[in-house]
C-alpha cells in the first residue's frame, strides 16, 4: 500500500511539471493558432540560466529561478513582437519561424555552454517520510511550485481582464481587435507567459533530473502529446491529460518497466483519440 502511495505522488509530482509545459504549449496555440516547435528550446533555457546566475554568478537558487523565468518570458516576447507577428496569419511560416528559432537557441547554448551537461544540482536534499512512504524534499519544493504557477495561469486566463482580452481573441482575433483589443501587446503577453512558464519547468526540474542541450527535443514531444490528448488548445484538457500522462508513466514505469509503461501511455492516448478524436476536451479548444 506504501509503495502504491508513493507511485501516486510521483505520478502526481510529473503531472504537475507537465501541466506547467502544456499549459505554455496549449495557451499559445489556443490564443496565437502557432504550434510553438520552440517551446522545448525555452525549457532548456530556464535549466541553463538557472545554472549560471545560481552556480556561475553565486546567487541563491529562488532568485535564479526568477531571473530565468524572465529570460525566458522577455526573449518568448521579442520572438512574437519582432518575428511571428509579422507572419502570424501563415501556419507554415510559424512552424519554419518557431523550428529555426529553436535551432539556433540549441546551437546558441552549445556555443556557450559546451555540450556536455554541466554539474547542476538542486540546493536541498533529504527526503520527507512518513511511515512507509518516501518522497524527496526537491520534489516536494518542486510540486509546491509547480501548483502555485498553474493557480496563477488559472487566475491570469478566468479571473482578469487581460485573460478575457485573451479569450476573446482566441475565438476571432479580427472583431477583438476592431472592438479596441490591443492585440500587438496582448500576444507578446501570452508569448511570454507560455515561455516563462517553460523556463520556469527547465529551471526547476533540470537540477534534479539532468541538464543537456537536447533534452529539449523529448519535451516538446511530451508537451505537444499531452495538449492532444486533452484537446488542442483547451487550459482544462491540457491539466488533466498533463496528470493522466503523470499517473500513467508513474506507475507503468514501476509495475511495468520502462519501455512496456512507454507503450501503455501511447496506446492510452491511441484509444482517448480512437473514441474521441479531438481530445478530452476537445469542445473547449478554441474557447481556452
Amino acid at each position: 500500500m506504501d509503495g502504491i502511495i508513493a507511485t501516486g505522488l510521483i505520478g502526481v509530482s510529473l503531472g504537475a511539471q507537465y501541466t506547467l509545459l502544456a499549459l505554455g504549449f496549449t495557451l499559445i496555440f489556443g490564443i496565437l493558432g502557432v504550434v510553438n516547435f520552440a517551446h522545448g528550446g525555452f525549457y532548456v533555457l530556464g535549466g541553463y540560466l538557472a545554472y549560471y546566475f545560481s552556480a556561475s554568478l553565486g546567487l541563491p537558487y529562488p532568485a535564479a529561478l526568477v531571473l530565468a523565468v524572465l529570460g525566458s518570458g522577455l526573449l518568448g516576447y521579442l520572438l512574437e513582437a519582432l518575428i511571428l507577428e509579422r507572419v502570424i496569419t501563415d501556419p507554415q511560416a510559424t512552424l519554419m519561424v518557431t523550428l529555426g528559432f529553436y535551432l539556433l537557441m540549441i546551437t546558441g547554448i552549445v556555443v556557450i555552454f559546451g555540450p556536455e551537461s554541466p554539474q547542476f544540482s538542486f540546493p536541498i536534499s533529504g527526503v520527507w517520510r512518513y511511515g512507509g512512504i518516501y518522497f524527496p524534499y526537491a520534489n516536494l519544493i518542486v510540486l509546491v511550485v509547480s501548483f502555485a504557477a498553474i493557480a496563477f495561469v488559472y487566475w491570469l486566463v478566468y479571473r482578469t481582464n487581460v485573460g478575457r482580452s485573451l479569450r476573446a481573441m482566441s475565438e476571432e482575433r479580427q472583431v477583438a481587435s476592431a472592438l479596441g483589443m490591443r492585440t500587438k501587446r496582448l500576444f507578446p503577453f501570452a508569448f511570454a507567459v507560455a515561455t516563462g512558464l517553460a523556463g520556469l519547468t527547465g529551471g526547476l526540474v533540470t537540477p534534479i533530473l539532468s541538464l543537456a542541450p537536447h533534452i529539449g527535443d523529448s519535451v516538446l514531444a511530451t508537451s505537444f502529446l499531452i495538449v492532444i490528448l486533452g484537446g488542442l488548445g483547451s487550459v482544462t484538457g491540457a491539466t488533466a491529460a498533463a496528470f493522466i500522462v503523470g499517473m500513467v508513466e508513474a506507475y507503468s514505469a514501476v509495475y511495468l518497466g520502462g519501455s512496456k509503461g512507454a507503450l501503455a501511455l501511447f496506446v492510452l492516448v491511441l484509444v482517448v483519440l480512437v473514441v474521441k478524436p479531438s481530445g478530452l476536451f476537445g469542445k473547449e479548444a478554441r474557447r481556452a
